[in-house]
């Protein structure tokens, strides 16, 4: 389901949900529909004043700039992996800032879009460590159907803008969603790549669960440590130490 709420007597409303469209709904009609994997535990915060104000400037962007993904996708991490399924926890920095990309996975693309510099190293060490062929595509949905949360601690960005959606808002509700993590789930595997992930994922309890951490697969810093860090291998061994189904990170042809 799109992720905003329309009341159906606002005279103006949405447009269109797709990307790059005008959010045309007055701010004070603002409101994100939390998926039910979600519900009770992150009810209070997806209603709390400061989501509104960050909404409300989401609209008022949306007159003037191109913001990706288009907003049914930008809790689709949410709504693909309720919390019940959490296995893995990804967390990237925010969306691809370039048309079609982003789709509310972090490290993921659209089908039929170029695979990115990043995945293309995440893929490299994902051969590596388990011998699994690089896929054709970006889609990463399959991971995250499995208990992969694939989250970005920005979950909007403006066109060619990287980080223009930094510091208003999203961070404290992501922080949000790795404190409940962490505290109502238990040995989960979460993957850090890169000191901004690291500094995110800092106060998760290692006693409960399990922190791989690594450099950032940038082309810029996969060779300093990325790179042999096996860390597919890693999350599943552990997983299955737990009697928890591994994740099957051979993705599918699409």
């Amino acid at each position: 389901m799109p992720p905003i709420k329309r009341n159906p007597k606002q005279a103006s409303l949405f447009s269109t949900l797709d990307e790059g469209a005008p959010l045309a709904l007055l701010p004070e009609d603002v409101s994100l529909d939390l998926p039910a994997g979600w519900q009770p535990e992150l009810s209070n915060e997806i209603s709390a004043p400061y989501m509104k104000q960050l909404l409300s400037y989401l609209v008022e962007r949306s007159q003037h700039a191109v913001i990706y993904p288009a907003a049914h996708d930008w809790l689709h991490a949410l709504e693909v992996t309720p919390l019940s399924a959490v296995k893995v926890v990804m967390i990237g920095q925010d969306p691809y800032h370039q048309p079609n990309q982003a789709h509310g996975l972090c490290f993921s693309v659209k089908p039929d879009i170029k695979v990115p510099p990043s995945l293309v190293n995440i893929y490299k060490e994902l051969s590596t460590d388990l011998g699994i062929e690089p896929a054709a595509h970006g889609f990463l949905e399959s991971w995250a159907k499995q208990g992969v949360l694939m989250m970005n601690s920005v979950l909007t960005v403006e066109d060619s803008t990287p980080n223009a959606h930094k510091d208003k808002g999203w961070e404290r509700f992501t922080d949000k969603i790795i404190e409940i993590v962490n505290r109502e789930c238990t040995n989960v595997v979460f993957l850090l790549w890169g000191s901004y992930a690291q500094k995110k994922g800092a106060s998760i309890d290692r006693s409960r669960h399990c922190v791989l951490e690594a450099p950032h697969p940038s082309p810029l810093s996969a060779h300093r440590g990325f790179f042999g860090s096996r860390p597919f291998s890693q999350a599943n061994a552990y997983l299955t130490s737990h009697s928890i189904t591994p994740i099957q990170w051979q993705l599918p042809d699409l």
